[in-house]
Parts: structure tokens; C-alpha cells; sequence
């Protein structure tokens, strides 16, 4: 089981009610981030389990490639500075906590400098050699589900107890193609929660349609330029606008698959790695119940 672990913590943040510890510092989102654990863990009972971890949310080759990418999220921009992510104080200050108590319980986080947690899932993901489950809230993993090496998406937008397991059956009925297009799809569509623009005056449709025809984006742009390819002139002619953006979208939006990654201490633990500061950490932040309910998910 791969978390995407910042989707899942700020989910928590926005979904739980403000709780704060005993000096008033707001634990929302770690008591919720621990209890999505919980019921996962419960409800799968994963061999082995992994927090990956944005070590770099915005990285540097995709902005190259890609100047809007994520753009509108930066709080300010520094020249020779990494870009700061907007993201609430009240949330912010929860993020070393949910570290800190991860670690104690033994659970393995992972990142790599340069990468996004996309690229960690896609790379522990592809060669798994067993069953995986990817918990996310961001359509984008969609791209590695694989019902032949037995690679699916349960999907948190509408919350963990609701999730929904994504195949490739799930996609085609959602969307209209296979999951193996969906990194093209949505390059073609656009996300302006990545700042991706899309190619302007193409959505979910006409983006499945040219799928459905063409294949992949290399044969919708072969298509493109071909003008004895059958395309019609509307789609011909925004795809022809759109020659800059396509040249370089569909590599910021396909996730790494072969990041230089230490693959070991994944497995789940039964019992806590370091009980007494464990204990400790849920009396300084008032976390006793969460601790408690997850320590019991883990032996059971």
C-alpha cells in the first residue's frame, strides 16, 4: 500500500474539525491522517505499507519544461530559492508532527530529492512484484493503474470511507479510455490545479475521442500534420496551436517510474518501532486515541 501522504494530510486538515493539542497547537490533521491509516489497514491489512513523501512538490525540470506548472501555488517566488508551497499554518506546523509519530510506529517514509510522492508511487509501484494499492486524492495516479500486474488506485476525493477502487474497467467507464492513455488524456484536457493548460477548446470528449482514434499522443500529433489522416479541421487546428505545449506537457505529466530508490523497510509493523517515545509524542500533542486505535490496527 503506497500513500500518497500529503493528499491524505490535507484531506485530514480540511475534513476534521480544529483539535489542538495541550499547548494549542492545532493536530487535526495528524489525528486525521492516523486514523485514515487505521481504517485502511483494517480494512486491506497491506504486507507492506509506505508515507510517500513530496521531498520536492514543485521540481525544477518539470517548471523548465513547464513554466505554469503548479505555478499559481507558490507563495513567493525567490530567485536561486526553492519555491514555498501555500499551504495553511494551522497545517503547516502539523507537518514535522505527523513526521515525528510516523517514525516512532516504525512506518516507512519515503521521498527523493527532485521528485514528487507521484514519482516515488510510480517507481515503488512499476516491478512491485506483488499486489499494490495506491491511496489518492489526485486523478493523476490514474496513469499507473495496471490490472495485469495487479496495480490500483483507491480513490480518496470524496473522503477515505468512501473511496473507490480504481482498474482500467473503472477508468474506461469514467472517462472512455484505458488507463495506459490517461497521462495523455490528461495533458490533452488540462488540470488547472497543476497548471497545466490543456490544448484550449479540447475536453474530456474530444480528448477520448482522438485517444480512441489516434491511440496516443504521438499518433494524435502524427494525425495532426497529416492531412490525409481523417481529422477533422477543428481538432487539426487547435492541436497545431497547441505544437509548444504538447512538445514538452506529456513529460511533466507522466510520473517517473525509475527513481534510484532504497526499496527496503516497507514491511507494516505489528507493534511500534519506538513505544516509549511514541507514548510520549501522543501525551505532548494529545494524540492518545488515534495512537491507540492504530497500534491496535497494527496487531490485529
Amino acid at each position: 500500500m503506497l500513500l500518497d501522504t500529503a493528499s491524505m494530510y490535507f484531506r485530514a486538515f480540511f475534513g476534521v474539525p480544529e483539535i489542538k493539542g495541550p499547548d494549542g497547537t492545532p493536530v487535526n490533521a495528524v489525528r486525521g491522517l492516523l486514523d485514515f491509516i487505521t481504517r485502511l489497514v483494517d480494512e486491506y491489512q497491506p504486507t507492506d505499507l509506505v508515507c510517500c513523501w513530496d521531498n520536492d512538490w514543485r521540481p525544477q525540470w518539470r517548471v523548465d519544461l513547464l513554466p505554469s506548472y503548479k505555478a499559481h501555488r507558490v507563495v513567493e517566488e525567490v530567485p536561486s530559492a526553492p519555491d514555498v508551497e501555500e499551504v495553511p499554518d494551522p497545517l503547516q506546523v502539523q507537518v514535522p508532527i505527523i513526521r515525528e509519530v510516523l517514525d516512532a510506529f516504525g512506518i516507512r517514509v519515503l521521498g527523493a530529492d527532485g521528485y514528487e510522492a507521484d514519482d516515488v508511487i510510480g517507481t515503488l509501484a512499476t516491478g512491485a512484484g506483488q499486489p499494490v494499492d495506491i491511496v489518492t486524492g489526485d486523478r493523476d495516479l490514474f496513469q499507473l493503474v495496471d490490472d495485469e500486474a495487479d496495480v490500483r488506485v483507491l480513490y480518496i476525493a470524496r473522503g477515505v470511507g468512501k473511496h473507490e477502487r480504481v482498474t482500467n474497467d473503472w477508468v474506461r467507464e469514467r472517462y472512455g479510455i484505458d488507463a495506459r492513455q490517461y497521462a495523455d488524456f490528461a495533458t490533452l484536457r488540462g488540470d488547472a490545479s497543476d497548471g497545466l493548460p490543456g490544448v484550449a477548446g479540447v475536453g474530456d470528449k474530444t480528448a477520448a475521442s482522438l485517444l480512441g482514434r489516434h491511440g496516443d499522443m504521438a499518433g494524435i500529433r502524427a494525425a495532426a500534420l497529416d492531412p490525409e489522416s481523417g481529422m477533422g479541421p477543428g481538432p487539426r487546428a487547435k492541436l497545431k496551436a497547441a505544437a509548444d505545449y504538447l512538445e514538452v506537457a506529456p513529460r511533466v505529466v507522466a510520473v517517473a517510474r525509475d527513481i534510484d530508490l532504497d526499496r527496503s523497510g516497507t514491511a507494516l509493523p505489528h507493534t511500534p518501532r519506538d513505544p516509549e517515545r511514541l507514548a510520549a509524542l501522543a501525551e505532548q500533542w494529545g494524540l492518545s486515541s488515534p495512537v491507540e486505535r492504530l497500534t491496535a490496527a497494527l496487531a490485529r
